[in-house]
């Protein structure tokens, strides 16, 4: 619980026509109906874009997550799509999508006035997650520095392009930056083509989740300390976090100096990739792993419903590896498989190649999704409404089940500055003060 249990000296500018409010000893921060696993976890969330996936983790757990954004709304805001093409802050459905389940307030960071205020919620919170430039919230007096003064087991998480330190670390980033200098990008796409980036902002989502999980274990650690706490500052790289993404493309270049290119839209070796079929594309892998076993297979398949040139398919050259590698074995099998699936859905070929035990798997669009039966009986998919437009919108669950400490969809995403007044009631700051600061445009 957001509970205020110590004084909280508010110093203000001197300038200011006011006198600084004292907090209530108990004012209650947090919504009374706050639950789960990390109930009791008080976060502030400064980020402004995909990387406030950071703090939904932490939101749909239990933790009490304040959104903290700027007067004119953060920047996730203005990203569509919009719902129904209404290009509006408050339609945007991405920034509907991370910020479930927080409450949000509007606040000026590069104002004085605003960075008291903040100081003021820190004293109370266990988690920042912030994700300037570096070098910036020091320069507004908020570093993990400055807030560990104030309450000394704080964590503070930052995500950036780069990291904090190093050569590249003031360099403008984002998501396609990300990408490219940690060498995903050069595997994404068509051989021969310009480099294609994966749709969503991948990049800061990956970084959000480590961030999320370096941040738990920060405070794992915060709450498994003797005496004072102390808390620690949480760096963490977006391009390092694409580069954990390489899987085995570094020990390639290491162990047998071959670079990994794009292949998208050919197939590995023969039998195996993605092949389009009459509503869509399957994935198969006839010759892979196993590819004896499952090359024998596919070959009697193909035989089964005498596809034209299925005969060659059991020659002995196709069970030497060497030879499914060849251009020659890809143009052969495609010659035979291709004109099949192309008169076939993919669940039809999703069902007889699972009957057969051959590995292959339907290229499931956002539409297969929403009447994919597995799904479905998880339950995965949740229903939430948009009070803004009054709609109920249908969004992903969780991925994973606890049995004992359920996750939760949690309240809709926060219109813009819609908790700032109770926020600060709890921190002392009466209607007249606020109706100051709104005039000022230090909150909204």
């Amino acid at each position: 619980m957001w509970t205020l249990e110590r004084p909280c000296p508010v110093v203000l500018d001197e300038a200011r026509a006011y006198d600084a409010p004292q907090p209530h000893a108990s004012a209650n921060m947090t919504s009374p109906s706050a639950s789960g696993p990390l109930s009791g976890i008080r976060v502030l969330d400064l980020a402004q874009g995909s990387e406030q996936y950071c703090g939904k983790l932490f939101a749909q757990l239990g933790a009490d997550v304040l959104l903290v954004e700027p007067p004119t709304g953060c920047a996730g805001r203005r990203e569509g799509p919009f719902l129904d093409d209404h290009v509006h802050p408050e339609h945007s459905l991405g920034f509907a999508y991370f910020n479930q389940g927080k409450r949000g307030v509007a606040l000026d960071l590069d104002e004085a006035q605003g960075q008291e205020i903040f100081r003021a919620l820190v004293q109370h919170a266990d988690l920042v997650i912030e994700c300037e430039r570096p070098g910036r919230m020091q320069a507004r007096g908020l570093d993990h520095a400055a807030l560990a003064h104030l309450q000394p087991g704080i964590v503070t998480t930052s995500i950036t392009t780069f990291g904090q330190d190093g050569p590249y670390a003031q360099y403008e980033g984002g998501d396609l930056v990300a990408l490219a200098y940690g060498g995903l990008l050069s595997l994404g796409g068509y051989p021969g083509l310009a480099p294609t980036a994966p749709y969503g902002n991948q990049a800061l989502l990956a970084a959000a989740q480590f961030a999320a999980v370096a941040a738990m274990v920060a405070l794992w650690d915060v709450e498994g300390q003797a005496g004072e706490h102390q808390g620690q500052h949480v760096d963490v790289s977006v391009q390092e976090s694409v580069a954990m993404a390489l899987e085995n493309a570094v020990q390639f270049v290491e162990l047998e100096n071959t670079v990994r290119q794009r292949n998208a839209g050919q197939q590995r070796q023969a039998g195996t990739g993605v092949f389009p079929c009459s509503d869509g594309m399957v994935y198969l892998m006839a010759g892979g792993i196993a590819s004896n076993k499952f090359w024998d297979v596919t070959a009697q398949w193909m035989a089964d419903v005498q596809a034209p040139g299925a005969a060659q398919l059991r020659e002995p050259r196709w069970h030497d590896a060497g030879f499914l590698a060849t251009a020659e074995a890809k143009d052969l099998f495609a010659q035979v498989f291709e004109p099949y699936a192309a008169a076939h859905p993919k669940a039809e070929l999703y069902a007889e190649g699972q009957r057969r035990r051959i590995p292959i798997c339907p290229v499931s669009t956002t539409a297969d999704l929403m009447h994919n039966r597995q799904l479905a009986h998880r339950g995965y998919f949740e229903q939430t409404p948009h009070p803004y437009s009054g709609r109920t919108l249908t969004v992903p669950g969780a991925p994973y089940r606890l049995s004992a400490s359920p996750w939760r969809l949690g309240r809709p995403a926060p219109r813009l500055g819609e908790h700032s007044a109770e926020v600060l009631a709890a921190l002392g700051y009466d209607a007249d003060v606020q109706a100051v600061l709104l005039r000022q445009g230090v909150i909204a």
